[in-house]
């Protein structure tokens, strides 16, 4: 059993009180007590016991309070004992992750979120039908997308966005970095995006990333034709095991990004399967990027061919 200076070791705090508020939910339900009614019976405020169950930051799980709850919901002395070192773990693991100092001036509220679920997820899956992820982007070419649409964010902004995108790469040279598996639309490698000197940058990025073990990149090439992820694209988001659980410490989600916000998804992981199978029937399956790239986009972006 790992000790509790190891426990948020692959997870992020976030998604750990997230973890225990869902937890501490279940067991007051399952308790047949209500919100109201616990906050009676443990003399606090229903929006103290709301922000508890919700995994906000600005509370601070104190053992007093994880205890009193855990008698009041009648659990057993073990769930009382992991309750207790997780929450004790969100106290002494380091109080603010690195894109905290981000949330409130370079990145939309609605982005700050998945920033955090990113930073602790096992495995991301990627689609993406227009441009490189902003995992696999390289400098130039993320000044060139962040700066679309002209004139909606100002010098100042696109230059903090851009230095949180690239820090965010940082995640996939980690010493536990989680599985990347990205699906690109063919139409990415051909689109000349920053100029012929930024692509061919970016397209040997890829080919450099997927040289890791963690990283994986494929193409669904034109002659696949219509498929199920023409509509949008998508990341699709699965977590580790929470401390002292078989549970994950996250439920699985998608998270679909658009201009001026984002949408949290729940059934969509469903649907999953159904998308890739839709693809591996037209195609085998998709096309290896390597291949792809190095016999037709970069010759044909450098104007020559090899």
């Amino acid at each position: 059993m790992k000790g509790a200076s190891d426990l948020s070791g692959s997870i992020g705090t976030t998604l750990l009180r997230r973890h225990i508020g869902r937890w501490l939910t279940v067991l007051r339900e399952s308790a047949g007590i209500s919100q109201d009614a616990a906050a009676r019976a443990l003399q606090r405020g229903s929006s103290t016991i709301w922000r508890i169950e919700a995994g906000d930051e600005r509370i601070r799980f104190r053992d007093v309070d994880v205890d009193a709850m855990c008698t009041l919901y009648r659990v057993s002395p073990e769930t009382r004992h992991r309750l207790l070192t997780m929450t004790r773990e969100t106290r002494e693991a380091p109080r603010r992750a690195w894109w905290h100092d981000y949330t409130e001036s370079a990145l939309p509220a609605w982005f700050g979120l998945y920033v955090s679920l990113e930073d602790s997820a096992a495995m991301i899956r990627q689609y993406e039908p227009e441009s490189v992820p902003g995992l696999l982007q390289v400098r130039a070419y993320a000044e060139t997308v962040t700066r679309l649409p002209v004139g909606l964010l100002t010098e100042e902004q696109i230059a903090h966005r851009v230095k949180v995108r690239i820090e965010r790469q940082a995640l996939l040279a980690s010493p536990r970095p989680p599985h990347l598996k990205v699906m690109l639309n063919e139409a990415v490698l051909r689109r000349e995006v920053g100029g012929p000197e930024v692509m061919v940058e970016q397209l040997q990025h890829l080919l450099d990333m997927t040289e890791r073990h963690s990283v994986s990149v494929q193409v669904i090439p034109y002659t696949v034709g219509a498929h199920a992820g023409m509509n949008s694209a998508f990341s699709f988001l699965t977590f580790p095991n929470a401390p002292l659980s078989p549970d994950p410490v996250e439920p699985p989600l998608v998270y679909v990004d658009t201009l001026t916000g984002s949408l949290y998804l729940e059934d969509f992981p469903k649907l999953l399967p159904g998308f890739l199978n839709v693809i591996r029937k037209r195609e085998r399956s998709p096309t290896s990027l390597p291949y792809v790239m190095w016999q037709e986009s970069v010759p044909t972006i450098c104007g020559t061919r090899s």
